[in-house]
C-alpha cells in the first residue's frame, strides 16, 4: 500500500493562514490504514486548525472568520469518488488534501479552479511489520524480480540497490548504514537465506540480462494502458 505521514502542524497551518474557507478532505483507502489521512485524521486536524486559528489570530491576517470542513472520500485517486465534492469545493479558497500526492495531483486536475494543497507527505509502498511500524518493500520500478531473488526485493529493500548480490558494507547480516542500532537488514542475506532454504541458491548462479530501467522513472511519467478495459470510443 502507499503509505504517507502527515505534514508537521506548522508547515500545514502555513498553507493555510491566507484562507478563509478551507475543505479538509481525507481519503478511505491507503492513508487510512496507514492512519494519516482517514475520516478520524481530517477530523483531529480540523479541530486543532480550528483552535490554531482561533489562537493565533488568523482571521486578522484574512477578510472574516476562519471557515474549517471536513469530507472523506473513498478515493482521492477516481474521478467518480471525487464527484462527490464537486457542488461545494467552489466554496472554498483551499483544499487541504489528506490523500497521497496522486490523490491531490487528482484533485487539482479534477477541480482546475481549486486551489490544492497537501497535507501529508506520501513516503513509499510498504508493508504494516508490527503495529504501528511500516516499512518500504516495493518501489514500483515497472520489471518486476521477485521469483529470481525469494520474493524479496533488492531494489527497494538494498540501501544501493544493487541487483548482483551483497556489497562489502554487509556485516553480520545487517547494512552498514545503521551503524549505531544496527536495525536495517542486508536484503541480499535474506535473499541468500531463503534461496537455501528452498535449496535454490544455484539461481543466483544464473547469468540474467541486465535490468531495463526504461521501466522505472528513468523512463519518465509511467502510464499502462489496457484496451480489453477501455470504453469504445464512437
Amino acid at each position: 500500500m502507499i503509505v504517507a505521514e502527515q505534514k508537521p502542524f506548522e508547515e500545514i497551518k502555513a498553507k493555510i493562514e491566507k484562507a478563509n474557507k478551507v475543505l479538509v478532505v481525507g481519503c478511505g483507502t491507503c492513508v487510512t490504514v496507514c492512519f494519516a489521512g482517514g475520516e478520524k485524521e481530517v477530523g483531529i486536524l480540523a479541530s486543532s486548525l480550528r483552535m490554531a486559528t482561533k489562537i493565533d489570530g488568523h482571521a486578522k491576517q484574512t477578510e472574516g472568520p476562519v471557515r474549517i470542513d471536513e469530507a472523506t472520500v473513498q478515493r482521492q485517486c477516481e474521478w467518480e469518488y471525487l464527484d462527490t465534492l464537486k457542488d461545494k469545493i467552489g466554496d472554498y479558497d483551499l483544499v487541504l488534501s489528506l490523500g497521497c500526492g496522486v490523490g491531490v495531483q487528482a484533485i487539482a486536475e479534477h477541480f482546475p479552479q481549486a486551489r490544492v494543497a497537501p497535507g501529508l507527505n506520501t513516503a513509499f509502498l510498504g508493508l504494516p511489520t508490527e503495529q504501528g511500524v511500516w516499512q518500504e518493500c516495493c518501489a514500483a520500478c515497472g520489471n518486476c524480480i521477485l521469483d529470481l531473488t525469494g520474493g524479496i526485493c533488492p531494489i527497494a529493500r538494498c540501501s544501493k540497490s544493487l541487483l548482483n548480490g551483497p556489497c562489502g558494507g554487509s556485516d553480520n547480516a545487517k547494512c552498514e548504514i545503521s551503524t549505531k542500532d544496527r536495525s536495517v537488514d542486508c536484503a541480499w542475506d535474506m535473499i541468500v537465506r531463503k534461496l537455501m532454504e528452498r535449496g535454490e541458491l544455484d539461481r543466483l548462479l544464473e547469468i540474467n540480462t541486465a535490468k531495463n530501467w526504461q521501466t522505472s522513472r528513468d523512463g519518465g511519467p509511467r502510464r499502462i494502458s489496457r484496451e480489453d478495459l477501455m470504453l469504445a470510443k464512437e
